[in-house]
């Protein structure tokens, strides 16, 4: 049974870092303008380089290793390096890794356009550090936002050895969306508005490369979801394998069913709002549905997922615009999309979940509990972004000149351009010539 069990885990790893690139890069990179699309893309490649190293060295083991400090984190030298990481478990290292790349790489569409290359290398690793290892080390780890003895859920409802209501939180709602979503509203507050945000239209460039990256996070996202089984037995035996072949099923439908009612929820309140749904709607209610799924897809029936996911759709839909009226710029709606849907996904489990719901009849304990934990993760997630983000602002600083923003943070930081048809480089460097290259390409004032 564990064969198979383990060539599914590769493939799901395989499917998630397929999320992050291209998917993710290609679906931020079309609701970019034309003169930022490769940064915006390199900021999700870098994060994949920058995270996979640091998991290697030191994050599985602070996740998963031994030597807990407060429930809080592992020793990140237990396993540093992965040395004394069981080779069997090396799967599972995979798999956990591109979670962290992912989770890391969300965060920059909320600061496009107008941050250091330089800068972005540097909170990656840092923030990593502080904020994702130990959010993962407590949901999943076995930490203080587990079901565990003394635990933040044991010590509201204990039952005997450890929580009677455990926190669910099947495949990231707290460790990779809401943790993101904060870090994204915390960067944008902190760095401040792109020029002309507000005053002039700020357009995406392609939304056909938006879309295509919106099929391949759909498609990436049945490895993260159905890939994050956890056996409840675990021996191997006919349990296990009972157990695999009946929750696969559930989480895959569960996902497919709530992105689709999510992606059609968003489309109605564009109709209402705006005369109009458009491609952009529907590519951000994909991924606002998969968000909101995320945390619940293994405890929720086939129509507890509908609901869901059209809840999460059109309550996105809205929270979008918010930042217009609040002035913050969350330029490609990290917030709008994996905050607020990571949060109607995880307090949503406390009304739908099949057993511990509310709207199943059992009371408002799981509902309790799972509104504790998203306002824990959103604390936790807010003090560690800040940390990071004031000790860059005011060492290397975060923004590119207001020069360079105008002009284009693609050539001012990589000295390229995605749309260069004057010279058959993408590069600029070595032609002879200092002046930007024309592009056929515009969108908005003074894109």
């Amino acid at each position: 049974m564990y064969d198979g069990y383990y060539t599914w885990m590769l493939v799901s790893a395989s499917l998630v870092l397929l999320m992050t690139t291209p998917g993710l890069a290609l679906f931020y990179g079309g609701m970019s303008r034309s003169k930022s699309v490769l940064n915006m893309m390199m900021m999700s490649f870098s994060a994949l380089a920058v995270v996979g190293i640091v998991y290697a060295l030191w994050g599985w083991s602070m996740t998963y290793g031994e030597g807990e400090v407060a429930k809080v984190f592992a020793n990140p030298f237990d396993q540093f390096g992965l040395n004394g990481t069981a080779p069997g478990d090396y799967v599972f290292v995979a798999f956990q890794m591109t979670f962290a790349v992912i989770t890391a790489a969300l965060i920059s569409g909320a600061i496009a356009d107008r941050v250091k290359f330089s800068a972005w290398l540097v909170f990656v690793p840092v923030w990593v550090t502080l904020s994702y290892f130990p959010l993962a080390h407590q949901v999943w780890g076995g930490g203080f936002l587990s079901g565990v003895e003394n635990g933040l859920a044991d010590l509201m409802f204990s039952g005997d050895g450890g929580a009677a209501v455990a926190p669910i939180d099947y495949a990231g709602g707290t460790v990779v969306h809401i943790n993101a979503g904060i870090a994204g509203l915390v960067l944008a507050l902190l760095i401040g508005v792109r020029k002309g945000f507000g005053k002039e239209p700020i357009k995406p460039h392609n939304l056909v490369l938006t879309m295509i990256g919106a099929g391949l996070l759909w498609f990436g996202w049945f490895g993260f979801n159905v890939g994050s089984i956890v056996f409840v037995d675990g021996t191997g035996g006919e349990a296990d394998l009972t157990q695999f072949t009946t929750e696969t099923g559930l989480v895959w439908l569960n996902t497919t069913l709530a992105t689709c009612a999510a992606l059609l929820g968003w489309l109605v309140v564009e109709k209402i709002r705006d005369g109009k749904g458009t491609t952009l709607g529907a590519a951000s209610g994909i991924v606002a549905g998969l968000v909101a799924v995320t945390p619940a897809c293994g405890n929720l029936s086939p129509v507890g997922s509908i609901v869901l996911g059209a809840v999460a759709g059109a309550l996105c839909a809205l929270a979008v615009g918010l930042k217009y009226r609040y002035g913050y710029d969350d330029s490609l709606d990290v917030v709008g999309v994996h905050l607020v849907g990571g949060l109607v996904g995880t307090i949503g489990i406390g009304f739908l979940a099949t057993s511990g719901g509310l709207l199943y009849g059992d009371g408002v304990r799981q509902l309790v509990v799972q509104v504790v934990v998203a306002l824990y993760a959103m604390l936790w997630a807010g003090v560690a972004t800040l940390v990071v983000g004031l000790a860059i602002k005011y060492t290397m600083g975060w923004r590119i000149d207001e020069e360079d923003e105008v002009e284009g943070i693609d050539f001012a930081e990589h000295g390229e351009s995605a749309y260069d048809f004057a010279s058959t480089s993408g590069s600029r460097r070595g032609l002879g010539s200092p002046s930007p290259a024309t592009s056929t390409v515009t969108e908005g004032a003074k894109a």
